[in-house]
């Protein structure tokens, strides 16, 4: 099968990857027809050619074209596997172009998506790994779209997880990638699946719904699928200090917050964290790209903008929101409510995904600077102090909590200080709403698999789900 990409630069690619080699033949030859030409007159390589020839090699060098990768992917429900297998991708190459599957192509091969096109594009454009996005890319690598990719769009290499991935027909869609030799291989983020995510929110409606309500369609369903469902809702993901860190690109733990953690959280489980991420691949022009470097914190006179919420389900109205908020400072600070905190104020079982998980899509977005991991539920005047906070922000989108009649208002101090501002959210989508999409999706495949009828109950899902900030 011929291919229509370029194959003949394979002598340029040798002599950019063994300079030094080359540069030392270069050379030898050099003063073997300075040798000659002195001692007898019979050389026949100049010196000004040999040493030309090298300034060339070196300039071509320091010009060297960069690598482009291309991973794609349905990216429904995204979650920090697939955040991670971009981080993994990205550092295989120099540039990360992604192609986000059409919606048509998702139903033909896995069933209707939960979130839109545009939802799915504003999710992988927000993550700080990605340079370019693709969109209603195929589902399967053709001929005709790899050799786009290789000629159109300069790809070097097509990148995939470790887990198989078959068409309907049984065959890898990856295959012609593999043939041509331009693929590569990243392995798996365990612990987290858009089918375990699915798993967790279908078990907490049962849990809130009973399982025995003879017309709920989970009721129904064998007790082996209820047992699968319910350990579902338990997270399989194993934090580690390397993983955070792998997202956050380097952490920084300043002395005033360190003297803050002592007064306020050290009685707590987890005293909350502050990790400072790069910043790379950001459009932001005053931002610093370079691949090796990370920010240690806000410069002495940056704006430092402040924006708390549980961030459950990571979805395209949190992205929305943090880039708003970025837009109106030089230095975003975002506030995570630890578990406990999201359970008091929504109730059990939430939140759907636990700290470290929300932690870490949060710090894959490209538009945060900074993470409080832990943050407290009220902005107090030590907090406003200690991280020389300059505006507190928060969404208009925001779910009803389940606070008890009388307890103040979280933002009562930055308002009394006036540096408080309610940004209109870009996006109406909630947490809820995703919830919701996935038990109606389940309802519908239910109904037309098994033939059970749709259950009143879900359509007033929004009371389950209860968030600040989605």
């Amino acid at each position: 099968m011929a291919m229509e990409y370029e194959s003949n630069n394979w002598i340029w690619e040798w002599m950019y990857n063994t300079p030094h080699l080359f540069g030392g033949l270069m050379l030898t030859a050099a003063l073997l027809g300075f040798s000659t030409s002195y001692f007898g007159g019979i050389g026949n390589f100049p010196v000004s050619y040999a040493w030309s020839n090298l300034g060339f090699l070196l300039k071509k060098k320091r010009e060297k074209r960069r690598v482009r990768v291309y991973m794609d992917g349905c990216f429904d429900l995204m979650h920090y596997g697939h955040a991670n297998a971009l981080r993994q991708a990205k550092a295989l190459g120099d540039e990360l172009v992604v192609g986000v599957v059409s919606d048509e192509e998702i139903i033909a091969n896995k069933g209707p998506p939960i979130l839109s096109m545009e939802e799915r594009l504003a999710l992988v454009s927000g993550l700080k790994w990605v340079d370019q996005v693709i969109a209603n890319a195929p589902y399967a690598i053709t001929e005709e779209f790899m050799n786009s990719l290789f000629n159109e769009h300069k790809i070097d290499y097509i990148i995939h997880g470790d887990d198989p991935c078959l068409l309907p027909d049984g065959s890898d869609a990856y295959a012609l990638a593999k043939i041509a030799g331009r693929y590569k291989q990243i392995k798996r983020t365990e612990g987290v699946s858009s089918t375990d995510i699915v798993g967790r929110i279908l078990s907490s409606v049962n849990d809130n719904k009973g399982v025995g309500d003879n017309n709920s369609t989970l009721s129904k369903v064998d007790s082996g699928k209820r047992r699968q469902l319910q350990r579902g809702q338990l997270s399989q993901f194993l934090p580690t200090s390397r993983r955070i860190v792998q997202f956050s690109n380097g952490k920084s733990f300043t002395k005033g917050y360190k003297r803050y953690c002592h007064r306020k959280y050290l009685s707590q489980v987890i005293p909350g964290l502050l990790f400072t991420r790069s910043l790379t691949g950001s459009s932001n022009p005053s931002i610093n790209t370079n691949k090796n470097s990370y920010r240690k914190g806000p410069g002495p006179n940056a704006r430092i903008v402040y924006i708390d919420g549980a961030f459950d389900l990571f979805h395209a109205g949190h992205v929305e929101i943090l880039k708003k908020a970025r837009q109106l400072g030089d230095f975003l600070l975002v506030g995570i409510y630890p578990d406990y905190i999201v359970s008091e104020q929504r109730g059990m079982p939430y939140p759907v995904m636990h700290l470290l998980e929300r932690t870490l899509s949060v710090l894959a977005c490209r538009y945060v600077d900074e993470v409080i991991i832990g943050a407290p539920w009220e902005v107090t005047k030590d907090m406003i102090t200690t991280f020389n906070i300059s505006l507190v922000v928060h969404g208009t989108v925001a779910e009803s909590n389940s606070s008890l009649p009388g307890e103040t208002d979280p933002y009562a101090i930055p308002k009394s200080m006036g540096i408080f501002r309610l940004l209109e959210s870009p996006k109406s989508i909630t947490t809820s709403s995703v919830a919701q999409r996935i038990v109606t999706n389940h309802e519908v495949y239910m109904t037309i698999t098994f033939g059970m009828p749709l259950v009143p109950h879900v359509k007033n899902l929004g009371s389950v789900f209860n968030h600040r900030n989605g």
